[in-house]
């Protein structure tokens, strides 16, 4: 067994050296120390051990396990400082270029920042099926839950998704844990439609997953992330909220910065904007994705992109965001 470890530990350097994108190096990981896995199977050979030999190969699993994840990070870090942008001067700044949505760039300044926090940027697939959008996330089919999420099914007996929540439920199954992750992508739902609510909006999924992990941890990785979105401290505060895939469940608002608190359409004059749905994983979805509860716990948010832009560039109706009126759009600056 020592040889074939030695061996898959080679082709696991061979692999990571080889990796040109960070989805590369994602890949890798899942294939060396997913719980699919060839190192994970033959970690099942040691219940079949003598403690003697539990002591040998046990420490030597996670010494390769550990060395994998050790030159991943590496390459990771090496890979990111090859980033480089140029600036072009001799450009005539008084043409009219077009540029990138306000909530893609809030999209990539979310991710820069929660990828300096350790996170993984995943992606998933906007048709979804039954299972992962639903079922694997504590809601069973005539659950209530889906009453909110009234939503649009297609000719296959898929559905659009109506959450970016259902990538979690992939990434637990293709990756295991301890895991860190956050997928930024576009949601679907059947919404009366006004100056806060749109029917195609884009939000980001985040979630982490390891041993002893708090709610004040999620309270302190979105506290970071809005105070670096907004560039000054925001005032923020957590209520008790109902989901079916956590427990317990919050909704995390912000003071609108739209009209300061005082209360205006887009808050619907509450002062407070509904922001992030979050809180700790239930043990049901963990199971369901085959994490080991007794040893695993953690906490899941989901960031409402679109209102975030709304914020950041004091856009006061959701609806110019998808309407591509460029005379209503020159009106927010992009900074």
């Amino acid at each position: 067994m020592k040889e074939k470890l030695e061996e898959l530990f080679k082709l696991a350097k061979r692999e990571i050296d080889g990796s040109l994108t960070e989805a590369d190096l994602f890949n890798v990981k899942s294939k060396y120390l997913g719980k699919k896995s060839e190192i994970s199977s033959l970690m099942v050979s040691l219940k079949d051990m003598t403690n003697e030999e539990k002591r040998e190969y046990g420490s030597l699993f996670n010494k390769i396990k550990n060395d994998i994840e050790l030159l991943i990070n590496n390459k990771l870090e090496e890979l990111n400082s090859k980033v480089s942008y140029s600036f072009d001067e001799t450009k005539d700044s008084n043409s009219e270029y077009g540029s990138l949505s306000h909530i893609t760039i809030v999209s990539k300044q979310v991710t820069d920042i929660l990828k300096r926090m350790g996170f993984t940027v995943i992606t998933g697939q906007e048709m979804e099926d039954e299972y992962h959008n639903f079922i694997a996330l504590n809601v069973a089919e005539n659950h209530p839950a889906r009453d909110m999420q009234d939503t649009y099914w297609l000719s296959n007996k898929m559905v659009l998704r109506t959450h970016t929540s259902c990538n979690q439920v992939r990434a637990m199954e293709n990756y295991g844990a301890p895991i860190r992750v956050c997928a930024p992508g576009r949601c679907f739902r059947n919404e009366d439609i006004d100056a806060c609510h749109e029917n195609t909006f884009f939000q980001l999924e985040g979630m982490v997953i390891d041993e002893n992990v708090s709610i004040n941890n999620l309270i302190y990785v979105m506290k970071e992330l809005l105070k670096e979105v907004f560039k000054t401290d925001v005032k923020v505060r957590l209520r008790p909220g109902f989901f079916p895939f956590t427990e317990p469940s919050f909704e995390l608002d912000c003071s609108c910065l739209i009209c300061g608190g005082k209360g205006c359409p887009t808050c619907k004059n509450s002062g407070w904007l509904e922001l992030c749905p979050c809180g700790m994983i239930h043990p049901n979805v963990l199971k369901m994705s085959g994490i080991d509860t007794n040893k695993y716990n953690g906490f899941a948010f989901g960031l409402g992109l679109t209102r975030l832009a709304m914020m950041k560039y004091n856009i006061a109706d959701i609806r110019v965001l998808n309407s591509g009126d460029l005379r209503k759009l020159k009106e927010f600056n992009l900074r």
